[in-house]
């Protein structure tokens, strides 16, 4: 593997080919091979590289094939694949074009035209994941917002009902925030909700828990592959986290302190289930917990 700024993976089934592409592209990209199809998908999931070269000749899976596949996969749909082959029929480019790839370089290699295409696509990616940053970003706590929490809600829903996997919900809110706000000012109020969204995420410990603003002074966290006593774990250490946290003042010496209720809710989805329903048992422990003094985690309880 040769070291660059992005990760490139070439899917091409010849020697020569591979060589000429890698010596178009490894001054400053990182440059992974595999010669089949079968072999591209098991690298583009686990290396999960920037950008895909994939040839359309390939020995058993075609290259339709593995992008179709690629396409499939949750890992891999988003990497944009550039095709190449040799074949000049244009209904083979429309076919490559109609099933997800970004663009097609014919062989034999011009390496301008290499550079070129790949470049482009690069930068789109780039200028993407800039618009996506900032469009699943809350401004104000620097963590996912909503709208990345509803994206990944369902991605996990799926996960679950496909792989009868349990996942939990928690629904925070912050205790008593709008007399927080009305004593302290609004500037101080959202030095307060920083210093909860930084309590919140450096309480999970898995790179696959996710913490977001649900909005307002409310907060949300997906915990994957998660049962209820897990799940209670994981919130009592965020509220506890969140209740000896200090707040700065804004005047730069005063500190604060707010606490938090946590609503629980597992889950294993189903199709007698849905994402509405999680949420609406979480949101009713949450209550539960407002209701029994705040500063405390309930979990749902089903009832007869």
């Amino acid at each position: 593997m040769e070291k660059g700024s992005n990760k490139i993976l070439i899917i091409e089934d010849s020697k020569l080919n591979q060589e000429v592409l890698r010596r178009i592209l490894a001054d400053e990209h990182t440059v992974i091979l595999a010669q089949d199809g079968p072999e591209g998908l098991e690298m583009a999931s686990k290396e999960h590289p920037d950008l895909i070269l994939l040839d359309i000749v390939l020995p058993g899976m075609d290259g339709f094939e593995v992008l179709t596949e690629l396409k499939r996969i949750d890992k891999t749909h988003s990497i944009p694949v550039i095709i190449i082959s040799a074949m000049s029929k244009p209904d083979d480019e429309v076919k490559g074009l109609t099933l997800g790839a970004v663009d097609y370089i014919a062989k034999p290699f011009n390496e301008i035209v290499v550079k070129t295409r790949v470049e482009t696509h690069l930068r789109i990616l780039k200028q993407m994941r800039v618009i996506e940053k900032f469009g699943f970003i809350d401004t104000l706590t620097n963590i996912p917002n909503r709208r990345q929490f509803d994206r990944d809600i369902i991605r996990e829903w799926n996960r679950g009902k496909r792989d009868k996997k349990p996942f939990s919900i928690l629904m925070i809110d912050v205790d008593h925030f709008k007399i927080y706000n009305d004593t302290h000012g609004h500037q101080q109020g959202d030095i307060a909700l920083q210093t909860v969204a930084g309590a919140i995420t450096t309480s999970l410990k898995r790179a696959t828990d996710i913490a977001a603003r649900w909005g307002g002074e409310e907060f949300a966290v997906l915990l994957p592959e998660t049962e209820l006593d897990g799940a209670l774990k994981v919130a009592e250490a965020i509220r506890n986290n969140v209740e000896t946290a200090m707040i700065p003042g804004d005047d730069g010496e005063s500190v604060h302190n707010v606490t938090i209720s946590i609503g629980v809710a597992p889950i294993i989805p189903g199709d007698d289930t849905s994402i509405a329903e999680i949420i609406r048992r979480a949101d009713e422990a949450l209550y539960k917990a407002k209701d029994a003094g705040r500063n405390k985690v309930c979990a749902y309880e089903e009832t007869e």
